[in-house]
């Protein structure tokens, strides 16, 4: 079985106020299945998972549009 994109929505997202970064939100039948996040502040890249059950598939298909979609570089705002 292979990851099959086309079955979410990416949302491509910035954040300036709880933190700062840019990342993406995937959506599967409307509901945010996860997040991935690069918080430029803080230098980090998390993953908030809202499904008690994901599989390592679809996790290894999240992380690769995130790779995709979002620059790797931190922005220093100085």
């Amino acid at each position: 079985m292979s990851f099959d994109r086309s079955k979410y929505e990416i949302i491509r997202a910035s954040d300036v106020s709880d933190r700062d970064g840019i990342g993406v939100e995937i959506y599967s039948d409307g509901l945010m299945v996860c997040e991935i996040f690069r918080d430029d502040t803080k230098r980090t890249r998390e993953i908030w998972i809202s499904k008690q059950e994901v599989s390592l598939e679809e996790m290894e298909g999240f992380i690769q549009i995130f790779k995709d979609e979002i620059p790797w570089e931190f922005i220093d705002d100085e």
